[in-house]
C-alpha cells in the first residue's frame, strides 16, 4: 500500500496497521532549506511562483520520507486577494489587509466568484507540478480557509485580538454579513473545484477562528457555509475540516458532509473517536509545543496517543495545529519514526 493509498483509506475509515502521518503547515522556518529559500524570495513570491511553491511543499517529504501526504504551500488569504482585497505581512507580525470591509458597497465591489479561478491559476499550476513530482506515491492535499475565518480578516482589516468588528457585523447587519459570506462561499467552491481538477486528492478546510463566535451562533456564522461548500464538491470526495476551539460542535461538524474531522490538542482524541460516527475519520492531535521539547518526550507522548487509539479505524496522525518555527528537527524525526514503526 502506498502512502497515498494509506491516507485515502484512513479517510474512508478502513482498517490499517498504522495511521497515516502528515503535519499541518509542514513547511516553515524550522527547516533550514526553507530559510535558505526564504532569504531569496518573499513569502508571497514563493506562493505565486509554482516552481518555488512546489519546492517548499516537497522539502518536508525529502527530509522526512515517512510522511504520507504533502499539503500545498499557499495561504488561505489568496481568496480575499483574488476577490480584490490584497494582503501583506506586518513588520511587527500578523496580517494586514489592503483595506477593511466596512460597507455594503465594498462587499458588492468584490470580484465575482467566477473570476477567482483565472486569478488563481498559479495554484493549479503548482498542484499539477506536485502531482507529477509525487508520482502517486503520496497523498496531495489542497486547502482553503472557511468563509467565516476569511471574513474575520476581511472585516477586521487583518489579524485581530478581539474580533469585535466581525462580531458586530454578524449581530447588527446580518444581510451584509450574509452577502459577504455568500461571495466567499461561491469563491471557495470554485477554488476547490480548481484544486481537485489540478490533482488534489483531498481538501482541508481551515476554520481557524471558528471558536471565537458564541457557541449557539457557530452554525449561522460558520458551519452552514461549510456545509454548502461540501455539498457543492464531488460526491464522496475527501474533505477534512479543522476548526480550532470548537469541541462542543464536533458532532455537528461530523454531519456536515466532511469525511474527516481534524481536532485540536485540547481534546481527548480517543473520546472524540468514540463520540463521532464510525464513518467519519479523525485527525490529530499532538500538541505542537511538544515539537520544541526533546525527542524522548515526543516519543512518549506520541506513543501514548497512538496507544489510546489502538483498535480504532479512521485515524490520521497529526499535530493539533500547525508546526511552529521553533520546532526542532530532531523532534520531528522522532515523531515520524514513532508513528511509522508503531505496531
Amino acid at each position: 500500500m502506498t502512502s497515498r493509498e494509506r491516507f485515502l483509506a484512513a479517510c474512508a475509515c478502513e482498517n490499517l496497521e498504522r495511521p497515516p502521518l502528515w503535519v499541518m503547515r509542514q513547511a516553515g522556518r524550522y527547516l533550514p532549506e526553507y530559510r535558505d529559500l526564504k532569504a531569496k524570495s518573499s513569502f508571497l513570491e514563493m506562493v505565486k511562483t509554482p516552481a518555488l511553491a512546489a519546492e517548499v511543499t516537497l522539502q518536508p517529504l525529502r527530509r522526512f520520507p515517512g510522511l504520507d501526504a504533502a499539503i500545498l504551500f499557499s495561504d488561505i488569504l489568496v481568496i480575499p486577494e483574488a476577490l480584490g482585497q490584497a494582503y501583506a505581512f506586518r513588520d511587527t507580525g500578523g496580517i494586514a489587509m489592503a483595506y477593511r470591509i466596512e460597507t455594503h458597497a465594498q462587499i458588492e465591489a468584490l470580484a465575482p466568484a467566477a473570476s477567482v479561478c483565472a486569478r488563481l491559476g498559479y495554484v493549479a499550476d503548482t498542484l499539477r507540478l506536485l502531482k507529477k513530482n509525487l508520482g502517486g506515491t503520496k497523498a496531495l492535499l489542497g486547502f482553503g480557509g472557511s468563509p467565516w475565518t476569511l471574513a474575520t480578516y476581511m472585516v477586521e482589516g487583518g489579524s485581530s485580538d478581539d474580533f469585535e468588528r466581525i462580531k458586530v457585523l454578524f449581530y447588527t447587519d446580518r444581510p451584509a454579513f450574509d452577502a459577504l459570506l455568500e461571495k466567499l462561499t461561491g469563491a471557495l467552491i470554485a477554488y476547490f473545484h480548481l484544486q481537485i481538477e489540478a490533482g488534489a486528492d483531498a481538501i482541508q478546510i481551515f476554520d481557524s477562528w471558528g471558536g471565537i463566535i458564541a457557541g449557539p451562533d457557530y452554525e449561522a456564522a460558520s458551519l452552514q457555509w461549510i456545509r454548502r461548500i461540501v455539498a457543492a464538491l464531488p460526491r464522496d470526495f475527501p474533505v477534512i475540516l479543522y476548526a480550532k476551539g470548537t469541541a462542543s460542535h464536533l458532532t455537528d461538524q461530523a454531519f456536515s458532509g466532511v469525511k474527516a474531522i481534524s481536532v485540536d490538542w485540547t481534546c481527548d482524541l480517543a473520546v472524540v473517536r468514540r463520540t463521532l460516527p464510525a464513518n467519519v475519520a479523525v485527525q490529530g492531535n499532538l500538541d505542537p509545543v511538544l515539537m520544541t521539547t526533546t525527542p524522548e518526550i515526543v516519543r512518549l507522548q506520541a506513543s501514548r496517543l497512538l496507544e489510546s487509539m489502538r483498535g480504532t479505524t479512521g485515524h490520521i496522525f497529526n499535530l493539533g495545529h500547525g508546526i511552529t518555527p521553533q520546532a526542532k528537527i530532531e523532534c520531528m524525526s522522532a515523531l515520524v519514526e514513532t508513528v511509522t514503526t508503531w505496531k
